[in-house]
């Protein structure tokens, strides 16, 4: 009964010990003396090995199984159902390496799916990505039925959340939350996209949490524009010390030399080498083409002196203006109305008067409203002063510094005392006068440590007892009226400075120089705030005159390249 219950469980005879099975009906074969032990012990060991190999063949077969069934998810979960152990079995065989299909039969289809199980094995390793910290989501049941592989999921979302952590700090976003928000919902299943997890909730996952929403970044946008703005509406005085071109003003065929600006009205006037100032309405200013810069065009043209014009002063209101020029002639003008059209005929009565008196050039001219007188000094070593109202001007007084001080190169009033003027020479000299008493009051020390340089212009200070000196050797000097000691000397330009002017509010210096640059300085500390360069040089010389009007926002500049520019 063993045997052929063993004969029938391997469906064959036994051939091993060379006993052949006699047929049904045949005789059956009967064993030797001590075959029986020997058979069966032998028959034993056969059965035990071809059970061994049955064991191995059915081995192989599940695990072959369990490859197709990876690459079937639905047949999976079917036989997820069946029965408990098939669920260990599951488990177990998911920690194995795969084991391809034989390549003695290979399925098109398979392969496809199998490249496509690998993409998806690959997205799902981001699953967490889409879950909370506490493992909200829903993640692949493959990768999840093992106690290892959850390890090893586990340590991984861990080590992606910390680099995501490491992230948001470098771009200054809000740490992630540990959960949503109360309220927020849930990604259902079926709205998940095709990575398998919701395509929104990565998004906001990444970028902090879920917690930024468009709202808060419209809020964030609003707040910092009105940060800007109260920066600005804090910062008006700081932006009104820097200036920028607004105008250039070209008519003229020679170098400019002097400045002046009306008292009330964005006007300007210029005096030139060519022989004729011009006035220029700044606020008539036209575009030529299309984002060009402005430009601007002269109402009004002077014309009467035989020579350059060298010096031009605004009168009282600005009903008048003075030129002096080489022709050593100094004119007065009436100024015609702002609105005129530049076109009109030539009016006579615009040259007013004539006055006569000096024998060479007009280096320089001021004007002073309080006491309405004129004041002018001449290449031919005098300084005169002259009262311009009435039919008939007249020459009240004349100074003669030719044989004390040399020849004046500039002449202002001061502003604490109307009676007094100051004159500077090409000698170096500054001096204070009297006009009342007709005499010298004060030499004022601005030849300092380095000798005698020629001082180009000297201006009063609007409000203080100071005179201020520019001069050859690239310097400005600061002088007290009271004692004519030196308050501060300091080089100011890389070549001589040619030009000074002083804002009305007394509060910055305006200086030129023949190294193209405008520089604007603090009066507070003596420093420069602000440069500009202007002009061109010709004849190595470049800025010849700088201006601040009396009332507006506006600084002009004049130079030899016949140009003049407004700064607003």
């Amino acid at each position: 009964m063993r045997s052929k219950r063993v004969r029938s469980l391997l469906g064959r005879s036994l051939e091993l010990n060379g006993a052949v099975e006699p047929s049904e009906g045949g005789p059956r074969a009967t064993p030797g003396p001590g075959g029986l032990s020997g058979g069966e012990s032998l028959l034993v060991k056969q059965i035990e090995e071809q059970i061994k190999r049955n064991a191995a063949g059915k081995d192989g077969k599940e695990r072959l199984g369990g490859s197709v069934l990876e690459q079937i998810p639905f047949l999976q979960s079917c036989e997820d159902e069946d029965s408990d152990e098939d669920d260990e079995l599951d488990s177990v065989q998911h920690k194995k390496q795969r084991v391809k299909l034989p390549s003695k039969a290979p399925v098109p289809e398979m392969e496809d799916e199998d490249e496509e199980d690998d993409s998806e094995d690959a997205i799902n390793e981001f699953d967490f990505l889409g879950s909370g910290e506490d493992g909200e989501g829903s993640p692949d049941p493959r990768r999840c039925t093992g106690e290892g592989t959850h390890r090893e999921l586990e340590s991984r979302r861990v080590k992606l959340q910390g680099i995501l952590a490491d992230l948001r700090d470098v771009d200054g976003l809000p740490p992630k939350v540990t959960g949503p928000p109360p309220g927020t919902p849930q990604p259902r299943p079926h709205e998940a996209g095709s990575f398998g997890f919701s395509s929104d909730v990565f998004i906001m996952d990444t970028i902090g949490g879920g917690e930024v929403s468009l709202g808060d970044l419209a809020d964030l946008t609003v707040t910092n524009d009105n940060d800007l703005s109260c920066d600005l509406s804090d910062s008006k005085d700081a932006f009104k010390k820097t200036w920028n071109p607004k105008f250039t003003l070209r008519s003229h065929y020679d170098g400019i030399r002097s400045l002046a600006f009306h008292h009330s009205q964005s006007a300007l006037l210029t005096a030139s080498e060519d022989g004729t100032l011009k006035l220029w309405n700044l606020q008539k200013a036209v575009t030529a083409k299309k984002n060009a810069a402005l430009d601007v065009e002269p109402i009004h043209a002077f014309r009467a002196h035989r020579g350059p014009v060298l010096a031009v002063a605004m009168g009282s209101h600005s009903e008048y203006c003075y030129s002096g020029g080489a022709d050593a002639r100094i004119h007065s003008w009436k100024i015609p109305d702002l609105s005129m059209d530049p076109y009109d005929g030539y009016d006579p009565s615009v040259l007013s008067h004539v006055l006569e008196g000096h024998g060479d050039a007009v280096w320089g001219l001021a004007f002073s409203p309080t006491s309405q007188r004129l004041a002018s000094c001449s290449a031919d070593g005098t300084v005169r002063i002259w009262d311009p109202s009435g039919s008939s001007p007249t020459c009240l007084r004349t100074f003669p510094t030719a044989s004390d001080h040399g020849t004046p190169t500039s002449v202002a009033f001061t502003s604490t005392e109307p009676a007094h003027i100051v004159a500077s020479f090409r000698s170096g000299d500054t001096v204070l006068y009297d006009l009342e008493a007709g005499s010298a009051l004060l030499t004022l020390d601005s030849r300092g440590n380095s000798g005698p340089t020629q001082i180009n212009q000297v201006v009063s200070h609007p409000s203080q007892p100071l005179t201020i000196t520019a001069h050859d050797d690239r310097g400005i000097r600061f002088l007290d009226n009271r004692t004519g000691k030196s308050v501060h000397s300091m080089v100011a330009h890389l070549d001589a400075v040619t030009c000074l002017a002083v804002d009305p509010n007394g509060v910055f210096l305006m200086s030129g120089s023949h190294d193209c640059s405008l520089r604007l300085w603090s009066l507070d500390n003596k420093t420069c705030v602000q440069e500009i360069t202007a002009h061109r040089k010709k004849h190595e010389e470049a800025i010849h005159a700088v201006a601040c009007h009396p009332s507006k926002a506006l600084i002009a500049s004049a130079g030899a390249d016949a140009l003049a520019k407004v700064f607003v």
